[in-house]
């Protein structure tokens, strides 16, 4: 039960776009379409995952033992800058259209930071390694929900009439604060 019950804090109650209002930048960048959505998205958790898997053995077998755990950032980096790496080339060699519809949000996944946010909270919420890839899941897919929620709405705001002064980022914000107010509903979920 504790499982599901970090994945779901992280997925809709603790939702680490919506909610926390990380990784914004490819959250407006990526959402003009719902299957570059998705595309982020699974590209975002696929690295999320890799990194907790890789960067938390290394803080607790390699860091901490050798007193060396002020090179957690640079480490971290390193290995998610590392994955994003291998991201890219299988997308430019598997789904080119992918690939060059996510432009320079691709490499920019790099620093996301809401994939190193959930590194470092690994380490401080003291998860165990299972705990610590349910919780990277979660926080993944969670981000992967608000992209396509994001996509979708912006799809029937083509054919809406907004406001002049409104149209263009302000309303994709506006739309976020809406969303985010939903997933306060999810608060009373988890006890």
């Amino acid at each position: 039960m504790d499982l599901m019950k970090i994945f779901l804090l992280a997925l809709l109650v603790n939702n680490i776009v919506v909610m926390r209002f990380l990784a914004l930048c490819s959250y407006i960048g990526m959402t003009s379409d719902v299957g570059q959505s998705v595309g982020m998205g699974f590209a975002v958790t696929f690295v999320t995952v890799l990194a907790t898997a890789a960067t938390w053995p290394i803080y607790n077998y390699i860091l901490v033992p050798l007193n060396l755990t002020f090179l957690q950032i640079l480490i971290f980096i390193l290995v998610i800058a590392s994955l994003v790496q291998l991201v890219e080339f299988y997308l430019k060699k598997n789904v080119p259209g992918l690939y060059s519809a996510m432009g320079i949000y691709l490499p920019l996944i790099t620093t996301n930071c809401a994939i190193l946010a959930v590194t470092f909270e690994n380490i401080s919420f003291k998860y165990n390694f299972i705990e610590s890839i349910a919780y990277s899941v979660g926080v993944s897919l969670g981000y992967l929900l608000a992209m396509v929620l994001l996509a979708g709405i912006r799809d029937r705001m083509k054919t809406s009439p907004v406001p002049k002064f409104l149209q263009g980022t302000p309303i994709l914000f506006m739309a976020t604060a809406l969303i985010g107010i939903a997933f306060m509903g999810f608060s009373g979920l988890i006890k």
